[in-house]
C-alpha cells in the first residue's frame, strides 16, 4: 500500500469508504464500505443538560490544528477497554498529509498546557468525515464534539459522518442508515460548498455559550 496517497485517500472519501488497520503495528490497510452507517444529523445535535454545563463553563482552552499529530497518537493510543488500535502507522502518515494539505484537522481541548481531549476528521466540501477522539481528562472528548458541531454548522456542512453507530454516539443523536442512503447524502454533501475555517464560537471566555447557541439555531 505504499503507492497509495493522500490524494488517493481523499478520493476514497468521495466514493463512499475510508481506511482502516487491524492493528498498531500492522502495515495493511483496508478500505471499509459498511452496509450501515453511523451519521449526526447536524440539525439534531443533542446536548445533555449536564454536558450543556460543562461546555458553558469553559473548562478547557479550545485550539484547532495546532497539534494534529499528537492528536492522531492520543487517538492510537491504547486505552482502558481497548488494547488495539486500528490506527497504525501507515495511516498515520496519510493523515498528516491530508493535515499538511488542508483537508484534515483536529479540535483539541487544552489544561494547564496540555492536551487532553480532542478529535480528528477530514473535511471534503460540503462532508467532514469524523475519525476518531480521545479523552485524558472527563468530557474532553465531548466537549470537543460540541465545537466540531458548532464549527460544521457555521462552516456551511451537510453531512457530519461518524463512520459505526455506537452507544456513545447514540447520545448525542447519531443514526445509523443505510449505505444507499449513506450515498445520497454524500453527494448532496460533495455538491455543497463549506467552509471549515470559518470562525464558529472563537476562544477564550465565552466560546462555550457561543458554541450552545449556534447549535441550537440550527436545531
Amino acid at each position: 500500500m505504499e503507492a497509495f496517497s493522500a490524494r488517493d485517500l481523499l478520493a476514497c472519501y468521495a466514493r463512499g469508504v475510508f481506511p482502516m488497520a487491524d492493528a498498531r503495528a500492522d502495515t495493511r490497510i483496508f478500505l471499509i464500505d459498511p452496509e450501515r452507517r453511523g451519521i449526526i444529523p447536524l440539525e439534531r445535535f443533542h446536548i445533555s443538560r449536564r454536558l450543556a454545563r460543562t461546555v458553558r463553563a469553559d473548562p478547557f482552552e479550545m485550539r484547532l490544528d495546532t497539534a494534529f499529530r499528537k492528536v492522531v497518537q492520543a487517538c492510537a493510543a491504547p486505552a482502558p477497554g481497548r488494547a488495539e488500535t486500528w490506527i497504525n502507522h501507515p495511516i498515520e502518515r496519510l493523515y498528516v498529509e491530508l493535515h499538511e494539505l488542508g483537508f484534515a484537522h483536529s479540535v483539541e481541548c487544552w489544561a494547564e498546557g496540555k492536551l487532553v481531549g480532542g478529535l480528528y476528521g477530514v473535511a471534503l466540501k460540503g462532508g467532514f468525515f469524523g475519525e476518531s477522539m480521545f479523552s485524558h481528562v472527563r468530557d474532553a472528548s465531548k466537549v470537543a464534539l460540541v465545537h466540531l458541531v458548532a464549527r460544521l454548522i457555521a462552516g456551511g456542512f451537510k453531512l457530519l459522518d461518524a463512520q459505526f453507530m455506537t452507544g456513545h454516539l447514540a447520545q448525542f443523536g447519531a443514526q445509523e442508515i443505510s449505505r444507499r442512503e449513506y450515498r445520497r447524502r454524500l453527494e448532496r454533501a460533495l455538491a455543497a460548498e463549506a467552509d471549515f475555517q470559518r470562525a464558529a464560537a472563537g476562544a477564550g471566555a465565552g466560546a462555550g455559550v457561543a458554541a450552545l447557541q449556534l447549535i441550537s439555531q440550527a436545531a
